[in-house]
């Protein structure tokens, strides 16, 4: 791993811990985009058994997020780290936060798979949520592989891409709200897919934050809250 001052240290044990909770939050992310396609594929087949599956596998992402956090809090106690180190520590426990919350709205999704499985299938935009489903997963995927390489660059490429998934987002909403307007009988079933695309839009959400937290890391500068563009300035040191 090709990380800003992660292996310089003399103690080899102290490389151990930090090596072991990086793979840790990998696992974890694994798990919650596993947990995002299958909570999806659910929406998309109604397939209640699949969804109720993939709800009570959430105790696992809250497990291991308890599990790194206790980790960490032993890393902070034991080796008092500093500078990189700190903020390396700092953005695993700001991550793990994150990546439970990705897994608390791949559940959400999962429970209205199976409360639209008691119900008449609906057509409308489900092609749509597919499709951001996709480039969601897409965006997790990505900041992860940004949190593994601890790649400013590749954490604002996966940052930006957040807009183009909330444009979907707002459209895949007009067209929900077009739909129950046009028909009202359909409205208890399209606010479950509502639900659906909003737990996916959120998804989005925390993917840019965990992009954040590795230019923080990399770079030493609190980018939360600003602009792309004043991201793309601090990454490439404008």
């Amino acid at each position: 791993m090709n990380t800003p001052g992660y292996k310089s240290h003399i103690s080899s044990q102290f490389n151990a811990e930090l090596e072991d909770v990086r793979q840790r939050v990998l696992a974890m992310g694994g798990l919650v985009e596993q947990q995002i396609v299958e909570a999806t594929r659910a929406l998309m087949d109604a397939d209640a058994d699949l969804g109720q599956q993939v709800a009570k596998n959430d105790y696992k992402v809250n497990e291991l997020e308890v599990f790194i956090d206790e980790e960490c809090a032993r890393i902070l106690a034991r080796r008092q780290p500093t500078a990189s180190d700190l903020r390396l520590v700092y953005a695993v426990i700001k991550t793990i936060t994150d990546l439970e919350r990705i897994g608390d709205e791949a559940e959400k999704i999962a429970r209205m798979a199976v409360d639209l499985s008691a119900q008449d299938r609906l057509s409308v935009g489900m092609l749509e949520v597919h499709h951001l489903s996709r480039h969601v997963v897409q965006r997790v995927h990505d900041a992860l592989d940004s949190f593994a390489r601890m790649d400013p660059e590749a954490a604002l490429a996966a940052a930006r891409e957040d807009q183009a998934i909330d444009r979907e987002y707002e459209s895949l909403m007009r067209q929900c709200i077009t739909f129950m307007m046009e028909d009202p009988r359909t409205i208890r079933r399209v606010m479950d897919i509502i639900w659906s695309v909003r737990a996916l839009e959120r998804i989005g959400d925390h993917a840019k934050n965990i992009a954040e937290y590795v230019i923080y890391y990399v770079k030493g500068k609190d980018v939360r809250h600003v602009s792309i563009e004043a991201m793309e300035r601090e990454v490439k040191g404008g």
